[in-house]
């Protein structure tokens, strides 16, 4: 850890996996073979000595990752940012079918087939055109040109969401790492401590309660260095869950975990909310809303129907009777007159719509504000927090530590006043690495105006329709 007050001058980097075996500074049998007994009765065994488990020895060994690797991961492999691309051009094509101009019709035409005693009947053939007025087609690919800005903002909202997710779960994995580093020092110091007060115990400097109360402490160290190798390996398959990639190796991570962001907790909220791709997409919506109310008072517009055709007369005419009447034309035109349905419904409804839409918008921003301002002030909180360990409590954990040793090395103080001073100074530094944990959640969250859900399905402003202005449809109509 870089600089952690505390660490009895020893330097950690965050940057990298530093998962040598905590008993380095002893040769490699003196813990794993010595005999836990008490010295007063040698045949009381009071347990085994097992040496704690290396789960991440080959981790080390692996090229470190930082933040960007991660999320540009994220970009090329989550699956829900390709699944809010493929809404952009699902609405992209909405708008190209609606504004389609409808398919001609042909057909066959025959009256009076039989003749009848004239031996006559017509037949032929007929083409129809449905002629769109109004500009009708104009407005409906409007509502999906307004809804494909609304998907494209969707996008951006979905990339904050994977991005704040992602960035969530590295510094995570980055707490993690920097707490499996701590722990294991805490296991070296605890391991070396078994092994003076054995030695101590040899010349009758210390008794058996001074033995069982280091060796318990030993112990209880190997199981959290085991539980915080076990809560990074959690944390790293996490993270690449969320970067689309679930069985990249266990790598290190290469960050900065005391370089917290500084964030005026002040103006946050109001920038929160001023530039929430949430709030942009209700407005968008709005915007749909109202593209459906225009398409909705022009679909009253009736549509001209024009019809022509030839046919073929076979009824004999009377100054002849032996000749046909051959080739005739027709034609015909006709619109719907809009009598009684005006589409005042859809009127009705798409006008209850934009009022929805609007009220939306607000909801939106007042949500934002609810979610907003309690993690301003749990960013302040939590700097406050980790300020006060850095420079006013660990430091003075540590001295006191370092008195109390050399007191008991003097033999001037009882050896278990220097395990709970070891004990304080090391939960003093994990609970500091928590509360930078906490500045960077609060962060985090603020910096993507609190959108999560990085796996979640996005949410779309359409929906699949496959009946805009059919091929076979004289007209058609947006859903």
């Amino acid at each position: 850890m870089n600089n952690m007050p505390g660490m009895q001058r020893e330097q950690h980097d965050m940057s990298g996996m530093q998962m040598s075996t905590p008993q380095q500074s002893q040769s490699p049998d003196t813990h794993a073979t010595m005999t836990l007994q008490e010295p007063e009765n040698p045949e009381r065994k009071t347990g085994s000595n097992l040496p704690a488990p290396e789960l991440l020895k080959d981790v080390a060994a692996r090229t470190p990752m930082a933040l960007a690797d991660f999320e540009a991961l994220a970009d090329a492999n989550n699956p829900t940012l390709k699944q809010a691309n493929a809404f952009v051009r699902r609405s992209q094509e909405q708008a190209r079918q609606a504004g389609l101009y409808p398919n001609p019709s042909i057909g066959y035409q025959g009256e009076q087939i039989r003749g009848g005693s004239y031996g006559g009947g017509e037949q032929g053939g007929f083409v129809q055109q449905t002629v769109v007025l109004g500009g009708k087609l104009g407005l409906r690919r409007n509502i999906y040109d307004q809804q494909k800005r609304s998907e494209q903002i969707g996008v951006e909202e979905q990339t904050y969401r994977v991005h704040g997710d992602v960035q969530q779960a590295f510094y995570d994995a980055l707490t993690a790492q920097a707490t499996v580093q701590l722990r294991q020092r805490l296991l070296g110091v605890s391991l070396d401590a078994v092994e003076t007060v054995h030695q101590l115990a040899n010349v009758g400097q210390a008794d058996a309660p001074d033995i069982l109360q280091t060796e318990v402490e030993a112990e209880q160290a190997k199981v959290d260095y085991v539980t915080a190798q076990r809560q990074y390996l959690q944390a790293f398959r996490a993270l690449t869950a969320l970067a689309g990639k679930g069985n990249l190796p266990v790598s290190p991570l290469q960050g900065e975990l005391e370089k917290t962001p500084d964030l005026n907790a002040e103006q946050i909220v109001d920038s929160v909310v001023a530039g929430s791709p949430t709030v942009k997409r209700a407005q968008q919506e709005a915007a749909v809303a109202q593209a459906r109310l225009k398409d909705a008072k022009r679909e009253s517009v009736p549509d001209l129907q024009l019809r022509a055709g030839e046919q073929y007369n076979g009824e004999q005419v009377s100054q002849n009777p032996t000749k046909a009447a051959g080739a005739q034309s027709f034609a015909s035109a006709g619109i719907n007159i809009p009598l009684w349905n005006r589409n005042q419904g859809n009127v009705g409804a798409a006008k209850a719509e934009i009022e929805r839409a609007e009220q939306d918008v607000t909801r939106a921003q007042l949500s934002l504000r609810q979610q907003a301002a309690p993690l301003a002030q749990s960013y302040l909180s939590a700097q406050f927090e980790a300020d006060r360990y850095k420079t006013q409590l660990i430091p003075r954990a540590a001295r006191a530590y370092e008195l109390y040793l050399k007191k008991y090395q003097n033999m001037a103080q009882a050896y278990p006043q220097v395990l709970v001073s070891q004990r304080t100074l090391f939960q003093l530094q994990i609970s500091y690495l928590m509360a930078l944990h906490d500045v960077w959640r609060s962060a985090i969250a603020l910096q993507n105006y609190t959108l999560t859900g990085g796996l979640d399905t996005p949410m779309s402003s359409g929906g699949p329709s496959t009946s805009i202005n059919l091929p076979n449809s004289s007209a058609g109509s947006p859903e």
